[in-house]
């Protein structure tokens, strides 16, 4: 292998051809944004959009909060008012019981006063009875008693007779007189009893009466309660379609700071890359390539290992002759065939010609170059390296005017760009 001559200081060229081969895989993911201070620009603006989302959830959340504490006091006042309608139901119910019992009571002393009243009746009937046969009696002895007496005389009965028979008269008034005084006393006592049990009759249905009252104002109280609950209800009601508003806002807010926080995500990383591609493209600018050291070029391109590895391989001949024709590294070369050459180390065989090598592989276009790709000119064909420069067997002349070299990869009009290695 021969290497001779100094690489000259190609820190101007290099920045420039560094610079379009590391910003070029980049160029897809960033057209939005042409520079790191635009990209910036959209961060910010981005970074304010999630700001406001976030401040916006939080008030709405707050909001929320609010609406949440209000519900949470309305269906404890619903579930207050329901115990108390539960309790007025329970009064009611008792209230009814009590009526009812009371109404049996009435009932009982209906039928105590019917009875008594039936007595009284039986008792008054006894009495008038008892008056007419003492009348009739006192009558019979009045209008008979003269001849009675006077036929006992003249027949001889004697006055001993006489006496016994006014005796039993007597006798029998008496008895007729303590009989309706008997008649007179039991009337009294029952209609006593009758007026008694009308006063407690009319007791009873006074006590019903204010059951009734207290039942009518537990039944009307019952009744506020329940537009009470009514009015809770739909307050309630009210309250939870406004919570479920604050959820669609809430979440339409989140979505918005979802989004706004993705194209953060993406921007930064956007801005990372550019950023890298800028300190690498200022590596280059204040970098001095030291004599046939182009390793540095090839590994700061993007591209595969496999292709970065033909780059360096091929770059290991920079010096050596060239020769039309010819076939070997060392005692010369031509441009087919330093490129079949190099790639049949990697196992690769392509054909020998410039011209047939620009149908081989697939085709690609200079923004996605890679190291390892064959650059086809007219009648010529190339290895690039990376940062915009190529290996290749040039011409007859001397190194570092001909033969194998490193030279900018658009020092002629690029015909086709072909991959090899897929």
């Amino acid at each position: 292998m021969r290497k001779e001559g100094a690489v000259r200081k190609l820190i101007g060229g290099l920045c420039l051809a560094f610079a379009i081969g590391i910003l070029c895989p980049f160029a897809a993911s960033v057209s939005h944004a042409s520079s790191i201070k635009e990209l910036q620009e959209q961060i910010k603006q981005h970074q304010e959009e999630l700001n406001k989302a976030n401040k916006k959830t939080a008030e709405l959340q707050d909001k929320q909060s609010l609406i949440e504490e209000l519900i949470d006091d309305l269906n404890a006042e619903i579930i207050n008012t329901m115990t108390c309608i539960a309790l007025k139901e329970d009064e009611i119910t008792e209230k009814e019981a009590e009526i009812a019992d009371k109404q049996k009571e009435i009932e009982a002393k209906q039928d105590e006063v019917d009875k008594t009243e039936q007595e009284y009746y039986a008792a008054k009937a006894r009495e008038e009875q008892q008056k007419e046969d003492m009348e009739v009696r006192a009558r019979r002895i009045y209008e008979t008693g003269s001849s009675s007496f006077l036929t006992m005389i003249l027949r001889g009965a004697g006055f001993g007779n006489l006496l016994n028979r006014l005796d039993y008269a007597e006798q029998l008034y008496t008895y007729d007189n303590d009989t309706l005084k008997s008649y007179e006393a039991a009337k009294k006592r029952t209609l006593e009893l009758w007026n008694q049990l009308e006063e407690e009759k009319k007791e009873l249905q006074a006590q019903k009466a204010t059951f009734e009252e207290e039942k009518t104002a537990l039944e009307l109280a019952k009744k506020e309660l329940s537009e009470q609950k009514e009015e809770l209800d739909a307050a309630l009601a009210v309250r939870k379609q406004e919570s479920a508003e604050f959820d669609n806002e809430i979440k339409k807010a989140k979505q918005e700071a979802n989004v706004a926080k993705t194209k953060i995500q993406q921007e930064q990383r956007e801005l990372k890359k550019l950023e890298d591609a800028e300190k690498k493209k200022k590596a280059i600018e204040n970098m001095t390539i030291a004599d046939n050291d182009y390793t540095a070029i090839v590994d700061a391109a993007s591209g595969s290992d496999l292709g970065k590895k033909v780059a360096k391989y091929a770059l290991q001949y920079v010096g050596n002759p060239y020769k039309h024709a010819g076939y070997s590294f060392t005692d010369g070369i031509d441009c087919s065939g330093f490129t079949k050459k190099v790639y049949e180390q990697f196992g690769y065989t392509i054909s020998r010609s410039s011209e047939t090598q620009k149908k081989e592989g697939v085709a690609v276009n200079y923004d996605n170059i890679e190291p390892g790709d064959i650059i086809c000119y007219s009648g010529h064909v190339a290895l690039y390296i990376g940062g915009g420069k190529i290996v290749h067997a040039s011409n007859s002349k001397p190194y570092p005017q001909g033969g194998i070299k490193v030279s900018d990869a658009k020092y002629r009009t690029i015909l086709t760009i072909r991959r090899i290695i897929q």
